[in-house]
């Protein structure tokens, strides 16, 4: 069957896709219509933290499907609450919201700070967020999206968002005024390339908010669920949020988001937001189960160990191709950096010697797998890279552009 033909008839023009059909998958690795293996580095973008089909999240949506799968809102159900219950007693914060994506989250938390603005602030309603970052691909998430890439093709855009640079304590202070309700930002940028910022600006971003008495959203949809080498990025740099967005890796593969809120930020009341499948208990099923898992198997140290693994073995290509500037990143969060837009040519090498790699930006790769890899997997897929660099520093040479390689 030609599928990807198929897909050319039916589907609209969204996705600049890979030439490839998946069917399969376990673990780390996925298999195409025609049988081949691929250790998968792109994690269904950092969504299955525990790896394709793992038995705990199969068994749990198994069991849901033949309980129940959706009602209202209307009424209570008890997988939603068991995963609020879950998320709250391991983060710093005290009420949450089920969504069904990342981009729901960050509407509805941009949502929740306006309320609050207009509660405590005074009527106050923008948010200022960072240049480079990413929340979503609805029209108010591409006003908050710091990235004229995004937001030019969609103008005139919602009003209330002021665009900043990111890592830059004195931007944000300069465009906070009496309109402004929160700040709102990612731990580490990932759809940005995987922009770490200095040790100090979320501290920095922090005091300023209590000195102003704003609201600071971290959106952890990327860095959450221990994809960084701690549950939530945040507890790396000894602050707490006022309210934090979660999905991505919340339902293991299954669609699911979350806004969670401290006490005093938790303004909504009955009818200010909803949503018909948020948190229904199929996908919260599957989020206790993904969570629970993490917790109870210490998936996260496995994340920060593996992570620091894969870190020193491209340090260890960094040393070795010097069209390679930059590597960085946290846990299992990882790009590498380099010299010219080579990405994607890369990312394509890698296919055809089975390694599913992202292309973040034309000069920088992305690393984003399953956080139950080992060091047998990183292995293997520094082996492929190696090659592939390789072939790519030999093409630079005949092409009159030397690389300098060792």
């Amino acid at each position: 069957m030609d599928w990807q033909g198929l897909e050319q008839r039916y589907l609209m023009k969204t996705f600049k896709r890979v030439p490839l059909t998946l069917v399969r998958g376990e673990g780390a690795r996925v298999w195409d219509d025609k049988g081949k293996e691929y250790l998968d580095f792109v994690g269904g973008w950092a969504v299955n933290v525990l790896g394709h089909c793992h038995p705990a999240i199969a068994d749990a949506v198994g069991e849901q499907l033949r309980t129940l799968i959706q009602v209202s809102n209307q009424f209570y159900t008890v997988p939603q609450i068991r995963l609020a219950e879950l998320l709250v007693q391991n983060s710093c914060l005290d009420r949450v919201f089920f969504s069904n994506s990342g981009a729901e989250a960050d509407e509805g938390a941009v949502k929740l700070a306006r309320k609050y603005g207009k509660l405590h602030l005074g009527g106050a309603y923008e948010v200022i967020t960072a240049t480079g970052s990413f929340h979503g691909r609805t029209l108010a998430m591409i006003a908050a999206t710091g990235q004229p890439k995004f937001q030019q093709p969609y103008t005139p855009l919602p009003e209330g968002f002021v665009n900043v640079e990111y890592d830059r304590i004195d931007a944000i202070k300069k465009a906070t005024g009496r309109k402004t309700c929160a700040v709102m930002l990612e731990a580490i940028q990932g759809e940005g390339g995987v922009n770490v910022p200095g040790d100090d600006y979320l501290n920095e971003v922090r005091a300023w908010c209590d000195e102003r008495g704003i609201l600071l959203i971290l959106d952890e949809i990327q860095t959450g669920m221990g994809r960084t080498g701690t549950l939530f990025a945040y507890q790396q740099c000894g602050i707490e949020p006022d309210i934090m967005t979660l999905a991505k890796g919340l339902g293991g593969g299954v669609p699911i988001g979350a806004i969670l809120a401290k006490e005093e930020a938790s303004v909504f009341e009955p009818g200010d937001h909803g949503s018909t499948f948020g948190g229904n208990p199929l996908a919260c099923a599957a989020g206790y189960a993904t969570l629970k898992f993490l917790l109870e198997q210490d998936i996260v140290e496995n994340c920060r160990r593996v992570g620091e693994y894969l870190m020193a073995r491209l340090q260890g290509l960094k040393a070795k191709f010097d069209f390679i500037v930059e590597v960085r990143g946290r846990g299992l969060l990882v790009a590498l950096q380099f010299s010219t837009e080579i990405a994607d040519g890369l990312v394509g090498a890698c296919l055809e010697q089975g390694l599913l790699l992202n292309a973040v930006k034309p000069s920088a790769l992305r690393f984003m797998p399953p956080l139950i890899i080992g060091e047998r997997e990183v292995d293997e897929a520094i082996a492929i890279l190696k090659r592939v660099l390789v072939k790519a520093g030999q093409e630079m040479v005949a092409a009159g552009d030397p690389p300098g390689t060792e």
